[in-house]
């Protein structure tokens, strides 16, 4: 068995940090604890710990400036920051500064053990090979060489490879979920699943069982026993989307599975220990329905560790172009189609437009060009004609609204027909929002979801 990797506690409250000594010494880490300044730094100078356990409550110093002053002496050092609840803030600032993790009290031994066990682990190797210029592309469509997603890039490359939860924000169709996948595909968990999982799609009343699983007979329909998104990213990585569209009571079990890392499923006896990394994103403003009482402030801290803004295709320049084509050439292979780029006029319509359905909307467009038309240069006359009409009214009077519904246009329709005409025009009004539309048309954002699910499958 590897030995355990000695371990520096540093704190100053006398009870806890000895009942913290306690839980690592059975578990077998060699422990050495720290209180005053002179201490903390003879320690750490005279034999380097792997792991280091840091209070932030010090009482003769910030613990902020102790913990970046010991990655200084030695950047691989593993460090875990302690807060208490009204500190999460300042916790949050450590974990962007460095910090391998942090721990809230209260907490429990399990969860102290399972935070000091991964700091200790040995990091995984990838085959040494020269650095990659190049920017991550999960999917082969994650792509722009902008200012703007040179930053991104940036973010996702420094953030990968750390235990941090990120916090992705941005426009519905910004590339919200490719840019988790770049994270994971970078992290030492990327061999793990990538388990994704969208807050609004789901009824509230089916969520908890989603990502917490179920037990066999725990309630009406549960049939089998279901692991639950939270066991199914064991060993890897869990993406929460969407969140802000979670039922606030189940936001109190999330942040619990946070701060204990043990999921229990509906209707088990006992938890379940996994091992998950969380990285969660909203189309909204996190900060505003934190105001509004849709996020709870203590999840918020928890989740909002390094944050990472998706920027929307309009403030991407000739990203467009870049996206455009390569969608054209991957689309053309999966249809066997026979296309060659984009004509001039193309280009400069997709230029102009503002694209408030983001990237999900061009590679829309885009698909249905290979799908409608054989081949050749891609004109104007093979696009959609509402996407060259609001071009000309981009060149004419600045950004395009998205135009309602008519009479006319309804007249002489199923009321099934004028139900998705005019549910994927508000969506399409609100820049590709489904959550907005929902609010918009008085319905839950999962009722949406459904029907735009059976309307591609060809249901009602």
């Amino acid at each position: 068995m590897r030995p355990m990797p000695p371990v520096l506690l540093i704190g100053d409250v006398a009870a806890p940090q000895a009942a913290h000594r306690l839980a690592l010494t059975r578990a077998g880490f060699r422990v050495r604890v720290a209180t005053s300044v002179a201490q903390r730094r003879l320690a750490f100078a005279e034999s380097p710990p792997q792991v280091v356990l840091l209070d932030l409550a010090l009482p003769d110093g910030s613990g902020i400036d102790l913990m970046q002053d010991l990655l200084r002496q030695r950047p691989q050092t593993r460090i875990i920051v302690m807060s208490a609840t009204g500190s999460i803030p300042q916790a949050v600032e450590a974990m962007r500064a460095g910090a391998y993790d942090f721990l809230v009290r209260p907490f429990d031994e399990a969860r102290l053990l399972a935070a000091v066990r991964s700091a200790a682990s040995p990091p995984h190797r990838k085959p040494a090979r020269p650095p990659d210029p190049d920017p991550p592309s999960p999917g082969g469509l994650f792509l722009g060489s902008s200012e703007a997603m040179g930053r991104v890039y940036a973010r996702i490359r420094s953030v990968a490879a750390s235990m941090a939860t990120v916090f992705i924000t941005g426009e519905s169709g910004t590339g919200k979920e490719l840019c988790a996948r770049a994270i994971h595909d970078g992290s030492a968990r990327s061999s793990g699943p990538l388990i994704a999982l969208n807050c609004g799609a789901i009824p509230p009343d089916l969520l908890e069982s989603e990502v917490f699983g179920h037990m066999k007979g725990s309630f009406t329909g549960a049939i089998s026993d279901r692991p639950g998104a939270a066991a199914a990213a064991d060993g890897g990585t869990l993406f929460l989307d969407e969140i802000c569209e979670m039922d606030v009571a189940l936001q109190t079990r999330l942040l619990r599975f946070l701060q204990t890392s043990t999921v229990q499923p509906v209707g088990a006896t006992r938890p379940r220990k996994v091992d998950v990394r969380i990285i969660c994103a909203t189309n909204r403003d996190p900060l505003e329905a934190v105001r509004r009482g849709q996020l709870r402030e203590d999840l918020y801290y928890r989740l909002h560790v390094v944050p990472i803004h998706m920027p929307p295709l309009r403030d991407r320049g000739t990203d467009v172009i870049e996206i455009a084509e390569a969608a054209l050439a991957r689309f053309s292979a999966e249809e066997n189609r026979m296309f060659d780029g984009l004509d001039p006029a193309v280009r400069a319509l997709f230029l102009r437009l503002r694209w408030p359905g983001n990237v999900r909307q061009l590679l829309n467009v885009i698909r249905t060009v290979v799908v409608l038309n054989a081949g050749g240069h891609v004109t104007p006359d093979m696009l959609p004609p509402d996407l060259v009409q609001a071009g000309a009214a981009a060149t004419a009077c600045g950004p395009a609204a998205v135009a309602p519904p008519g009479p006319d246009t309804l007249v002489g329709r199923t009321l099934a027909e004028i139900e998705q005409i005019v549910i994927e025009a508000t969506i399409a009004r609100y820049g590709g929002s489904v959550p907005k539309a929902a609010r918009v048309l008085d319905v839950s954002a999962s009722t949406l979801y459904r029907k735009r699910d059976a309307w591609r499958g060809g249901g009602p």
